[in-house]
């Protein structure tokens, strides 16, 4: 049998042909390439504990925030039942208000997460330390979350009675 190999280098790579020449490799005299010559930001590997308190925080905040929308989103049955926990006598009878207000607590509550959820995770894929974001995002949505129910609150009379009587005013 004959050897069918191809000769002068037909199928061979450019290396390959180098090579065979006693010559270097395209890859050793090439100049460096700009994503080569600049130096690469180093890659921290996330701790594994923050990683999980950091996913472990956004669960729970999210449970949080569907179970908290929904009752903002029936916001009279939600007031009542605080009411009742403060031991205010009456109903809560805001209805506008409180729609709007409820509607717009419940989005402020779901773009909060998903913020936070979104930051979290461009901190975890860099390696930096996480665990602190979703609870400043929770404190951040709570206060944002808290003037949006205020205000119903506020302009409910047997609410604005309560406040009232117990101010001593």
């Amino acid at each position: 049998m004959t050897d069918q190999r191809p000769q002068y280098g037909e199928i061979a790579t450019l290396d390959e042909q180098r090579r065979a020449a006693g010559l270097p490799a395209l890859a050793d005299t090439a100049p460096p390439t700009l994503e080569q010559s600049a130096s690469p930001a180093p890659v921290r590997r996330a701790n594994p504990v923050d990683r999980f308190v950091t996913i472990a925080l956004l669960a729970y905040g999210l449970i949080n925030v569907v179970m908290t929308g929904l009752s903002y989103l029936d916001f009279p049955t939600a007031m009542n039942q605080v009411m009742g926990v403060l031991g205010i006598d009456g109903e809560f009878t805001n209805y506008a208000q409180g729609k709007l207000w409820g509607t717009l607590a419940a989005i402020v509550l779901g773009a909060g997460w998903a913020l936070t959820a979104y930051l979290s995770i461009r901190r975890l894929r860099r390696g930096a330390l996480t665990w602190w974001v979703p609870v400043v995002g929770a404190a951040v949505t709570l206060f944002v979350t808290s003037i949006c129910v205020a205000v119903p609150m506020m302009g409910d009379p047997a609410f604005a009675a309560f406040l009232t009587a117990t101010t001593g005013q």
